[in-house]
């Protein structure tokens, strides 16, 4: 079984984008690891807390195994050589066979700095003269390079290069999602009249995330999909790969 890596710039980020995807893997058996680089500090509802604890919460439902944060300063995440370093060692630490990332274009500039940071880490991590320690010991660490990198789909289309099938996860995808009651419309829960209203709190932007599922689902075959596209080209060893 194989290891997948997801790493993201805010708790919700990959719940909204590959949640049935990392829901579905869960269930295959493969182990599935998250890396957040900020707590979203900065979101315009609820708290960094409260952040962490809905995070808790939705890794539980799509069988996330091990969910770390970084801390880096969200709505400001840069591609420094200290935040790339930090990224290398998880990299090494978690050695993940499969890396999902945010797409280089997109809305909030958290995402698109993040993409650039996943892509130096994983190149670096592979370089033997870059040193790093575990970090939560001394330990020194080897390198170490995934073998597949992804991009998955956040606010802004991309051309996808495969959809993956979520039909029998997107239950699970919306639930998750739903886990975070600070930041979007729960009509099972409690919505705060005192919190600012945001894009992604109103109603409609969770009918918008269905309408995508399916549009994606119907292009490919499957009642709901999420989209991804290739960092790399993708290779078969044999056109039955697809039959």
């Amino acid at each position: 079984m194989a290891t997948i890596l997801t790493i993201a710039a805010h708790p919700d980020d990959i719940e909204l984008s590959c949640g049935g995807t990392l829901a579905k893997l869960a269930s295959e058996g493969h182990s599935i690891v998250v890396v957040d680089c900020t707590v979203g500090e900065l979101g315009s509802r609820g708290t960094a807390e409260l952040r962490m604890k809905e995070a808790e919460n939705a890794s539980k439902i799509l069988g996330i195994s091990e969910r770390y944060f970084l801390n880096f300063e969200d709505g400001n995440v840069q591609p420094t050589k200290e935040n790339i370093h930090t990224v290398v060692q998880y990299l090494r630490m978690i050695r993940p066979d499969v890396l999902l990332i945010p797409p280089k274009f997109e809305r909030h500039p958290d995402h698109e700095a993040v993409h650039m940071i996943a892509r130096k880490a994983q190149f670096l991590s592979g370089v033997a003269k870059i040193e790093t320690v575990h970090p939560f010991s001394t330990q020194v660490q080897t390198t170490h390079r995934a073998k597949k990198m992804y991009s998955f789909m956040q606010m802004y289309d991309f051309q996808p290069d495969f959809y993956v099938d979520i039909t029998e996860t997107f239950e699970k995808k919306t639930e998750s999602i739903l886990a975070y009651s600070s930041q979007f419309f729960n009509p099972k829960a409690q919505q705060k009249e005192t919190e600012a209203e945001t894009v992604i709190s109103k109603p409609e932007f969770l009918h918008f995330l269905e309408d995508r599922a399916k549009y994606f689902g119907y292009k490919s075959g499957f009642k709901y999909a999420e989209a991804f596209q290739s960092i790399e080209p993708i290779g078969i060893s044999s056109l039955s790969q697809l039959f």
